[in-house]
């Protein structure tokens, strides 16, 4: 018999075995990667010049769901909430990723085109240079924890309160459930973003005069 085939050891390949010991430990070592996948450390090395090339894969496969395709065609504030749903969406299926890729430099090229995207619809928009990576910074914060929370348990908060009239008691009752409770904030925070942003884009016109 002959000796049974192993797939071919590629950057795709690589991608998905780290993003899956990302997905179940929220990170990865380089000796456990090369166990995971049955090839030496040296084999990876070969597609991948370390550790830090491994980590642009792995954004590279979590990012590649982000479509920021809407600032081309949109006016920007219905791109820009596009794009946010787009973005936490990706990052809600991988909570566990987002420790580590919002720790490390991002210079994947498939990520960098998404910024690319973003900063220009925000500049065609009129949003001065020195404010646009702010805006999209800002953005970010909330969207990665708009993702933690869409993986968050279905109950967040449970307090003995004095009283059924305590205010927390009556706004927990009150609250949503379940994954409700997770996209009410999201679109609460995301039409408060955009309320402000709006409203820095009109300070800017003004300044610009």
């Amino acid at each position: 018999m002959g000796r049974p085939r192993v797939a071919r050891l590629d950057r795709d390949r690589i991608a998905a075995a780290a993003l899956e010991l990302v997905d179940r430990d929220g990170d990865f070592r380089m000796p456990d990667l090369a166990r995971h996948l049955n090839v030496q450390v040296s084999s990876i090395y070969h597609h991948a010049k370390g550790r830090a090339a491994v980590v642009e894969l792995v954004r590279h496969r979590v990012v590649k769901e982000i479509d920021a395709s809407a600032f081309e065609r949109l006016p920007w504030d219905e791109a820009f909430s596009a794009w946010a749903r787009s973005y936490r969406e990706a990052f809600s299926r991988h909570p566990t990723a987002i420790r580590l890729l919002a720790t490390e430099t991002v210079r994947d090229p498939g990520s960098l085109s998404v910024y690319h995207s973003a900063a220009a619809g925000l500049r065609d928009a009129g949003f001065p240079d020195e404010k646009i990576m702010a805006v999209i910074t800002a953005a970010e914060n909330f969207l990665l924890g708009a993702a933690l929370d869409a993986a968050a348990p279905e109950v967040m908060i449970e307090a003995d309160a004095p009283t059924t009239d305590d205010a927390l008691t009556r706004a927990l009752a009150a609250a949503p459930r379940g994954p409700e409770r997770a996209e009410q904030a999201f679109e609460l925070g995301l039409a408060a973003l955009l309320v402000g942003f709006r409203s820095l884009l009109a300070e800017c016109g003004v300044a610009q005069r």
